[in-house]
């Protein structure tokens, strides 16, 4: 199978890419800044049609996993114009050359296209985005509904991923320096290891279904438990852990306060379940202090 997944170099892309070739699958990988660890390197960029067109027309996947996307939420509150070019028009035409190609999409979505207000939102709940990032990615999925789209919610890992840090590391690397963190106790939300959602996704990509997929973690949680959780599982101190409220936070756009996801669709539909967050931070703890692969 011929996979090309946009983001490769990300939190999420890498390690779709790492598994993919694990089952031999043909990867590539695209990127337009950051080139990626895993996969055959291919530089494009969303806010650039012709370059979108000329990539998926060389490749000529069997399955395009579109991760890629503007995903920064206060950037996108502000530089509305890229946010959309990059997440809706980019969208719209990876969506039209793999129907030119027959290529299944799977779309990478949301939670933030709910507006928080209830929380444990299943697939066909109704969508009201808080920010202008989900309304971003919420216009995307318009353009996929032939497709798959696949919500997710706070991806976490064991590496670093386009030079940035995600959550969980962010949080180890802080209590393992003696520092203490301010976490919100008052957002909650489905936290997703990106193994376990990587491996969903290429099960996906296998056996093509269409439709809406909510793709998490089995567990809701706050913020500040989450941190919690983490800091138990690797021996940290938690008592550096403070307690804050979203009201505290200077965010420029709105954040819903409970965007958690229910994933029974998944864990019924799919052989690879959704994690539940104990065993998550178990693989986390494995990857993290995994030796390097010389």
């Amino acid at each position: 199978m011929k996979v090309f997944i946009t983001g490769g170099s990300g939190l999420l892309g890498s390690k779709v890419a790492e598994i993919a070739l694990e089952r031999g699958y043909d990867v590539y990988s695209g990127y337009s800044v950051n080139k990626p660890e895993f996969g055959k390197s291919v530089k494009f960029d969303l806010a650039y049609p012709d370059s979108v067109v000329k990539v998926i027309s060389d490749i000529r996947p069997d399955v395009i996993i579109h991760s890629a996307a503007l995903t920064d939420v206060d950037r996108c509150e502000v530089e509305r114009e890229l946010a959309y070019k990059i997440n809706v028009e980019g969208t719209k035409i990876v969506a039209e050359m793999a129907r030119k190609f027959g290529s299944f999409l799977v779309y990478i979505s949301t939670d933030y296209v709910f507006d928080g207000s209830i929380g444990m939102y299943r697939e066909d709940d109704e969508t009201n985005p808080a920010n202008y990032y989900g309304y971003t990615k919420l216009l995307g999925e318009k353009y996929c509904q032939d497709f798959c789209i696949a919500r997710t919610c706070v991806i976490y890992g064991a590496k670093p991923a386009s030079g940035k840090i995600n959550f969980a590391l962010w949080l180890i690397n802080k209590l393992e320096n003696g520092e203490s963190v301010k976490i919100v106790t008052d957002q909650f939300i489905t936290p997703t290891l990106n193994t376990n959602l990587a491996k969903m996704l290429l099960e996906i990509a296998e056996r093509k279904p269409v439709g809406i997929f909510h793709l998490a973690g089995a567990t809701r949680i706050s913020r500040f438990e989450f941190a919690l959780e983490i800091a138990r599982e690797f021996g940290l101190d938690e008592s550096l852990i403070v307690p804050s409220k979203m009201d505290e936070i200077n965010w420029i756009a709105k954040r819903p306060r409970d965007s958690s996801l229910d994933t029974s669709k998944a864990a019924r539909h799919l052989n690879e379940k959704p994690y539940d967050l104990k065993r998550a931070l178990k693989v986390l703890k494995l990857e993290y202090y995994k030796p390097n692969k010389i």
